[in-house]
């Protein structure tokens, strides 16, 4: 079996979530959370503020790690076993452009329980479920803003 680690994104601007619509040849279709494969010599932070960039076209703010998800899939080399490691992320601004070269063909915010029904992996939707919950929680004890979710003490990807 083949391990692989991933990390990803909860980006949230003004309590809507990024989520990104994803077609690969008509063989491969459906909602996700933007994330992605860590590159020699990178934190699990930075790849996960590199994908939302990369994916998003999104400048986002780590918030705090939120927990991993695991799941299997076949792949060409064999069973691939996946770890992804979650962030919750803010951004200060909230327009998407899906990287058309990974086969990204649309992008967006949406209200929780839109990007929830949208999103296509239930581990997704339970990543989302504890994020939202994090962020509500840090947002009720002012430790987040919901207008610009700026936080200038935030690292923010370069």
């Amino acid at each position: 079996m083949i391990q692989a680690t991933s990390c990803g994104g909860i980006v949230i601007c003004r309590g809507k979530i990024l989520v990104l619509y994803k077609n690969v040849r008509n063989r491969y279709d459906g909602w996700v959370l933007p994330k992605g494969t860590v590159e020699t010599g990178e934190t699990h932070e930075q790849t996960a503020l590199r994908e939302v960039y990369e994916e998003g076209s999104v400048r986002a703010q780590l918030v705090q790690y939120v927990g991993e998800s695991q799941y299997s899939f076949r792949a060409p080399a064999g069973i691939v076993s996946k770890t992804v490691y979650w962030y919750l992320m803010t951004a200060k601004n909230c327009s998407s452009r899906p990287q058309k070269e990974e086969f990204f063909t649309d992008s967006g915010y949406y209200k929780y329980n839109e990007a929830w029904h949208l999103l296509k992996y239930s581990n997704e939707r339970q990543i989302l479920t504890r994020a939202y919950s994090l962020y509500l929680s840090l947002s009720r004890q002012g430790k987040i803003g919901r207008g610009s979710d700026a936080d200038p003490g935030q690292n923010t990807a370069s």
